[in-house]
């Protein structure tokens, strides 16, 4: 089974640029299933009820989101959706749900969304992330077979390379995603989960991760706050695919994609 991961959707251009491309991309690599981090799509802060639907439409099955999920206020509208799962390490008692299950045909496909502690500023969470994400794989059945997917959010490296150790064997694969810098480190794990430390954006080509350099830059020279504004090069979609074995849950093969 080939599941594709698309890397956090900055901005309304940047959806606009999807819906023209995922319909093809998915043809070509056979993609079975779809996932995308649409937690900056509303201007870099949020998800409309809209773009929600518009994701949806592209041809994606299920998003994920971060520490924007509660960027736009219109996300309780339809957060409770089985299609959309916020970070599962946030404040207990926050509407919607961490994780979700997919069926494709006969192939059950778990998605789980985690959010990282270092670094990230503002990001409201109550539960260590690495005992909650065990938490949800004890609830799994055991003889039910079930491929184990995990948007993990977060800035450090560190964090997420040893989450992906922790996980392998456990889950079929892990991404990270946040930073909207793509990475070169995509791998198969000695114990068959599939890697890599972040997919990268589809955003703007030649910005401040999506967003206006001059304006990026401005605030760095002045030294004072300064409100970001979408930039307008053009949009690149990154992502990664990871091929899994339906009878182990083991990922055979990952790729990166970079469509400019």
């Amino acid at each position: 089974m080939k599941i594709l991961a698309i890397g956090d959707i900055v901005g309304q251009r940047a959806l606009e640029k999807l819906g023209k491309e995922l319909k093809q991309l998915k043809q070509k690599e056979n993609i079975d299933v779809t996932i995308a981090n649409g937690e900056n799509t509303a201007n870099g802060n949020g998800l409309t009820k809209k773009q929600f639907e518009t994701i949806l439409a592209t041809g994606v099955d299920v998003i994920t989101m971060g520490n924007h999920t509660w960027g736009n206020e219109e996300i309780y509208d339809f957060i409770e959706d089985d299609r959309i799962i916020r970070p599962a390490n946030i404040t207990k008692g926050m509407p919607g749900k961490g994780y979700t299950i997919y069926q494709k045909n006969q192939t059950k496909i778990l998605v789980i969304n985690l959010i990282g502690r270092r670094m990230m500023e503002g990001v409201y969470y109550s539960n260590n992330l690495f005992i909650a994400v065990q938490e949800i794989l004890e609830k799994i059945p055991k003889d039910i077979k079930i491929i184990i997917i995990i948007d993990f959010h977060a800035q450090s490296t560190g964090e997420k390379i040893n989450m992906g150790y922790f996980l392998d064997g456990k889950v079929s694969g892990i991404y990270g995603t946040h930073t909207h810098v793509q990475t070169a480190d995509e791998t198969i794990l000695p114990k068959g989960t599939g890697f890599i430390t972040d997919i990268g954006m589809t955003g703007a080509c030649f910005s401040d991760l999506g967003c206006d350099l001059e304006q990026s830059i401005k605030r760095y020279l002045e030294d004072k706050t300064i409100e970001d504004t979408m930039s307008n090069h053009e949009i690149m979609i990154n992502g990664c695919i990871f091929d899994i074995d339906k009878n182990t849950g083991k990922t055979v093969s990952i790729k990166r994609i970079h469509i400019d």
